[in-house]
This record gives C-alpha cells, sequence and structure tokens, in this order.
C-alpha cells in the first residue's frame, strides 16, 4: 500500500507600504486592480463581485464600495500605506474612488495618473453650421 504524502504550501505574505491602484472605469462597470511597484497583481475587483448587478454597477456609489472593500482588504492583509492612483476612463466614478480614500483616513495618495486618452468630461462637439 502506498503511502500518501500531504503537501502543504507557504503562504506568501507581503508587506509593502506603497501600492499601485488601476481603477477602469466603463459605461456599465467599474475594474479595479491593485498591483505592487513591480506591476504584479495582488488583488482585482469589480462591482459584480461585491453584489452589485446590472445597471447600479454602473454608479458612483458602487465605485465607493468596490474600493472600501478592497482598500480595507488590503490594508488588514498587506499592511497598505500609501498608494499611486492610475485612472482610465470617463465618468462619475472618480468621485466615488477620492470619497472612499478620503473615508479610509489612514492611506495617503502618493501620485495620481491620468490614462484616459480624452479630456475630464470628453471631448467638445462641433456645432451645426446656421445659415
Amino acid at each position: 500500500m502506498v503511502k500518501k504524502t500531504s503537501w502543504s504550501r507557504k503562504k506568501k505574505s507581503i508587506k509593502l507600504t506603497t501600492w499601485r491602484l488601476y481603477v477602469l472605469t466603463t459605461r456599465n462597470n467599474t475594474l479595479v486592480n491593485l498591483t505592487d511597484e513591480a506591476g504584479n497583481k495582488v488583488l482585482w475587483w469589480w462591482t459584480w463581485l461585491i453584489g452589485y448587478r446590472w445597471s447600479k454597477q454602473s454608479t458612483p456609489y458602487a465605485a465607493e464600495m468596490l474600493i472600501k472593500e478592497i482598500l480595507g482588504e488590503a490594508k488588514n492583509n498587506f499592511g497598505l500605506k500609501e498608494i499611486a492612483l492610475f485612472f482610465k476612463g470617463v465618468g462619475l466614478w472618480r468621485e466615488g474612488v477620492f470619497k472612499a480614500i478620503n473615508d479610509m483616513w489612514a492611506i495617503d495618495i502618493a501620485y495620481i495618473t491620468e490614462q484616459t486618452p480624452i479630456q475630464f468630461g470628453g471631448c467638445k462637439r462641433l456645432r451645426p453650421r446656421r445659415n
């Protein structure tokens, strides 16, 4: 009879003080990635995972709850102290993100980078000619 051996994996403990938070906002959803300085993904969430469905997942309140959830988990498990924000997308979700970070009063913002290819608020449309 063959003896079964059990393998146990060593749990990695990541303790960094500075992290990167990538926030991608679309018309229908908000996606958040928390990475270390090298760009290795540690946590990722979107609004569907915290219980917001269909049209409710594209609200600023859902983005605020999402950021509170991911930053709370990172703060408790990984020792989060300072984050760098990278935004991509347009909309009012940014307000929810900043409100959530202000509510988590022990987290500092190192810098904020905008990666959206168009201006905040969108491009100006061409007006029709009046003759």
